[in-house]
């Protein structure tokens, strides 16, 4: 399974309610749309550093790397990267 696909389902089952995997784009905002906010992002990091082994540090916490699908498959690319 894609990273892509193992952070939507996430977001599907744990602040959407649902499985249907059209309910939410690869590009939509976190945020904006009201999926999630702040402490629903630091409970995504959790999840990120649990499932992908990596360890995301204060100055990484911003909406760029986490405000949606296509933003945390390429952070999470960047650092398994490295």
């Amino acid at each position: 399974m894609s990273v892509e696909n193992k952070v939507k389902e996430y977001i599907l089952e744990n602040y959407l309610f649902t499985d249907d995997m059209s309910a939410l784009g690869d590009d939509d905002s976190f945020i904006e749309k009201g999926i999630i906010d702040s402490t629903g992002i630091l409970e995504v990091i959790f999840f990120l550093e649990e499932t992908f082994g990596i360890a995301v540090e204060d100055d990484e916490m911003i909406p760029e790397n986490f405000d949606s699908v296509n933003n945390i498959a390429a952070f999470i690319s960047k650092k398994t990267a490295s």
